[in-house]
């Protein structure tokens, strides 16, 4: 593992803790972690050690969404004419969205562990991860609309099939404020924790059970739900088939089978 700037990260039993680490900034999102965030989620794709991933910030919050002076710094590249502005800015934007597509694509869990503040961005990173838990005093809100723009990085796009259409336009419209427990009673997070440690522990908990599953049919099993957001069931069925057609024939179906006939804990291979 490379050490970063925006963040650490942490390798055991099979669960990559990978935490934005810039608390005294609210953990908010700078260039280097615009770029080392693609760098971290390429290694656990690449690491087959790596079963899980949970995703937290330090500290207080979780993070306050992109940073401000990252967003001076692009304006002060912008000149007069219109149309070279635009193809900056739109190469630009579609480097942020490659940042969370490296979250969203990655064949691993990934879990968000959400303490304080999920602001603006913060959203658009937690829509690309697989599930959501969250500490009592977390506040989520979609910022964007009160600094005049649209949501730009994935909100606007995932978070529809995680809360529903209805709410997502009342969120985005009005950019208000909700608290964990309307989170959950959304379907935006799974599980609201006491307090951060108690949530820490609950998220890493759910982590190390997955991470004891069979690898293989963990990534089969995310692919699978991955691929039917944007296909029809008979579409999947087919897609599901050819891929178990290879998958089944893994080991890992004859380890979980005898572990299961003598009541054992199945050991997978990485």
């Amino acid at each position: 593992m490379s050490q970063y700037t925006a963040f650490t990260v942490e390798l055991a039993d099979k669960v990559a803790h990978v935490q934005i680490n810039r608390p005294e900034k609210i953990n908010s999102m700078n260039a280097a972690f615009w770029s080392e965030i693609i760098e971290i989620f390429q290694w656990v794709d690449d690491t087959d050690e790596v079963r899980v991933v949970v995703l937290s910030g330090a500290g207080k919050h979780f993070s306050s969404g992109i940073d401000l002076m990252m967003l001076a710094s692009v304006a002060n590249e912008l000149g007069k004419d219109v149309g070279r502005n635009a193809r900056l800015l739109r190469r630009k934007i579609l480097a942020l969205q490659a940042s969370f597509n490296a979250v969203d694509n990655c064949r691993k869990p990934v879990l968000a562990a959400v303490q304080g503040y999920c602001l603006g961005g913060a959203i658009d990173l937690i829509s690309a991860c697989d599930m959501r838990y969250a500490a009592e005093d977390a506040q989520f809100s979609i910022k964007e609309i009160d600094i005049g723009m649209a949501a730009d990085v994935g909100t606007l796009q995932r978070l529809p099939r995680i809360i529903g259409d209805g709410m997502l336009r009342e969120l985005a419209y009005t950019g208000r404020t909700f608290g964990a427990e309307e989170a959950r009673g959304m379907g935006l997070v799974n599980r609201v924790y006491s307090d951060t440690s108690s949530l820490l522990d609950g998220v890493m908990g759910i982590a190390r059970e997955i991470a004891g599953k069979s690898p293989i049919a963990i990534t089969g099993t995310k692919e699978m739900i991955s691929y039917m957001r944007d296909h029809r069931i008979d579409d999947g069925l087919e897609y599901v088939a050819t891929w178990n057609a290879a998958m089944l024939q893994s080991t890992d179906l004859r380890v979980a089978m005898a572990a299961h006939m003598s009541k054992q804990k199945p050991e997978f291979l990485d």
